[in-house]
């Protein structure tokens, strides 16, 4: 490599909502690239919003240190900063009018001097890399989403974090469940996959999960319910996606921003499910949302340590020049993959995947 084409100095944006494991990415990335290669780093602040209007500073082994156990990220993040379907204006009916301004954010990088961007984040975050891209600024993408729904890498940061919270979430409501005889409806965050709801419903026990991917009968739902009543059991614990929704039924909707370029925001399908329940079946029934909760907090060790690996490979793929990939794990190995393969892409709960299979095994009803 020649001293002019030398990589000398690189950035960091975390990208869509936050979750436990970014600052210790970002932690990992600055590290490796002071000590082991000698790079300049800055730090892009809320996201692609950073390099829109120009907030960037420099990071420091200081300013990184003491920062792994630390949930949300130190350089905040953005979910409407999209530089490919950017919010600049509203017209006179106060709808939002939206310009591609990757143009601008490449302009910007290359003014801040940066040579390559590390892009932290989740489909979104890599189909808007996806448009600087084009526009000839390297990209390396880290997989980021406690939905765990990034094709081709088998796991991503934050899912066990968020599925660990979830899990206490139903244990703990599965004691006043029991106590109150109710059917109590525990909602988890994922959008339209069902990765957090199946794994934390499996892991708690639950005796009913139902999940984006598979359409639930209404009816199916309450003759379980019923069926655990009148057999004995004191309670009917449901764990449900955020997306779940009844056959040939729509999504629940919790409201719109209209600014943002994925407006769509879900939730408050299990209050609607619960009242449903209640008036079909008379049982007593609780609905409890978890929100942000599962964004939030300390991230598990194995969600550090993962966080840890995709941020030294990420450093190892600039220093070798691979750019506009993103790393993966793939069969427990670290590997890597274009950036044009995952944008616009969800990896969705497949019918024969063998977790689902082992708890429809054990009983477990999908409502279908």
């Amino acid at each position: 490599m020649t001293q002019s084409n030398r990589i000398k100095r690189i950035g960091i944006l975390t990208g869509g909502g936050d979750c436990p494991g970014l600052n210790a990415v970002i932690r990992a990335v600055t590290k490796a690239a002071l000590v082991d290669h000698d790079l300049e780093v800055f730090g892009v602040e809320d996201g692609f919003l950073g390099l829109i209007e120009n907030h960037i500073h420099a990071l420091t082994f200081s300013s990184v240190s003491n920062i792994l156990d630390r949930g949300g990220t130190i350089l905040g993040t953005s979910n409407k900063a999209n530089p490919s379907k950017y919010c600049t204006s509203h017209d006179g009916k106060g709808h939002p009018i939206f310009e591609d301004v990757s143009e601008l954010v490449v302009n910007n990088a290359r003014a801040a001097g940066l040579d390559v961007l590390v892009c932290i984040g989740g489909d979104g975050t890599m189909s808007a890399a996806s448009g600087v891209i084009k526009r000839g600024l390297p990209v390396i993408g880290v997989p980021k989403t406690i939905d765990n729904d990034l094709m081709h890498t088998d796991v991503t940061f934050g899912f066990d974090t968020a599925v660990t919270t979830a899990t206490d979430s139903l244990d703990k409501i599965r004691t006043t469940a029991s106590s109150h005889h109710r059917v109590m409806l525990v909602e988890m965050m994922g959008r339209n996959a069902g990765w957090i709801t199946l794994h934390a419903g499996a892991a708690s026990g639950a005796d009913i999960i139902l999940i984006p991917e598979i359409e639930y009968d209404l009816d199916k739902v309450c003759d379980t319910c019923l069926k655990r009543s009148r057999s004995g059991k004191a309670y009917t614990l449901i764990a449900i996606a955020e997306g779940a929704r009844p056959r040939g039924g729509e999504v629940v909707v919790d409201h719109v921003v209209h600014e943002s370029p994925d407006p769509i925001r879900l939730g408050g399908v299990s209050e609607v499910l619960c009242g449903e329940i209640s008036e079909q079946t008379g049982l007593e029934g609780r609905a409890t949302i978890l929100g942000h909760v599962q964004r939030g907090g300390t991230p598990t060790a194995r969600d550090r340590v993962l966080a840890t690996q995709f941020g030294h490979r990420a450093v190892q793929l600039i220093d070798n020049r691979e750019f506009n990939q993103m790393v993966c794990m793939q069969n427990g190995r670290m590997e890597s993959i274009p950036i044009s393969e995952v944008a616009d892409q969800q990896r969705l709960v497949t019918i024969d995947h063998p977790l689902l299979q082992a708890c429809r095994a054990i009983g477990v009803s999908f409502g279908d």
